[in-house]
């Protein structure tokens, strides 16, 4: 819950277009910017996120400020906000400070690519992600963070609705592929509800959709994230073949992809689809504890 006495102003579409209009700021599509206006949607995302006084929310692309003061609003104990356009970052504090004088305080930014962020860019250890993602770079970004910060323990992200199907698909469903499996290494993911378009400035040409995650432990195997991460790709990236087929480059030949498929226990014949998280780390591994292959003889 919000501090006592602390009131916060959210921005209605007017304060966002008004706000952008005075700092010259047009929605970027190259940075996929497209701004939050309506206060019910942050409301909304706020309160799934079900934040603690003892929570750091990282927002990715606070943007305008539009969530931010609704993270604030929503009790949470301190909010790093990352944003790549400087104008933006430089407003940000002082919008909060116009409208939740008494919370803003607990808002830093840091001018920033979410691509490239670490432990030590950050003032404060982040717990839980609170973001509307670009559209442009939702997985990567998100890949990144969980990567780069083992202390997020959650999350509520907001993304392109095709990509939030992908997020959460399970193997064998039509949209499950690479970024199903690689989010899956890091956290369990699930479909948090739809957001309209019209929430949006400018109205996207896409439907979006909130995912929740909550981190949980790799699978137990030998191999590295990268090399498990490897065949991944591999698999997804000709996906209509076979295992044996698409990982003849990974392996170096169709028949020691085979074998080391075989050696893991799975099915030449599958395909990537059909493989969880836990059976690609088992082919990863089997590549570093398989003998080499015997050579031809003539």
């Amino acid at each position: 819950m919000v501090a006592e006495g602390a009131v916060v102003r959210l921005l209605t579409p007017g304060d966002v277009r008004g706000l952008a209009g005075r700092l010259g700021v047009r929605p970027s599509k190259r940075l996929g910017q497209n701004f939050v206006v309506e206060p019910g949607i942050v409301r909304r995302i706020a309160t799934l996120a079900a934040l603690e006084p003892q929570d750091v929310v990282l927002e990715v692309g606070p943007g305008l400020g539009s969530l931010t003061l609704a993270l604030l609003e929503a009790g949470a104990g301190r909010v790093v906000g990352v944003e790549i356009d400087p104008v933006l970052a430089a407003e940000l504090p002082r919008t909060v400070a116009a409208r939740a004088p008494q919370l803003a305080a607990r808002l830093e930014v840091v001018n920033a690519d979410a691509l490239h962020i670490g432990d030590r860019d950050l003032p404060a250890v982040p717990s839980v992600l609170v973001a509307n993602l670009p559209y442009n770079v939702a997985v990567p970004v998100l890949l990144h963070l969980l990567a780069a910060l083992p202390s997020l323990r959650r999350g509520l992200v907001m993304v392109q609705a095709e990509v939030a199907d992908r997020m959460c698909a399970a193997p064998g469903s039509r949209v499950y592929g690479t970024p199903s499996v690689k989010l899956a290494w890091f956290a369990a993911a699930r479909p948090a509800g739809p957001v309209p378009r019209s929430v949006f400035w400018p109205v996207p040409n896409v439907d979006s959709r909130l995912v929740a995650f909550t981190r949980r432990d790799p699978p137990d195997t030998t191999a590295t994230r990268e090399e498990v991460f490897a065949v991944i790709d591999a698999a997804f990236r000709q996906r209509r073949k076979t295992l044996r087929a698409a990982l003849s480059g990974w392996a170096g030949s169709a028949p020691e992809a085979e074998r080391l498929l075989r050696t893991a226990g799975l099915d030449p014949g599958a395909r990537g689809e059909s493989l969880d998280v836990a059976q690609f780390a088992r082919l990863a591994a089997a590549r570093q504890s398989a003998p080499p292959a015997a050579p031809r003889t003539i």
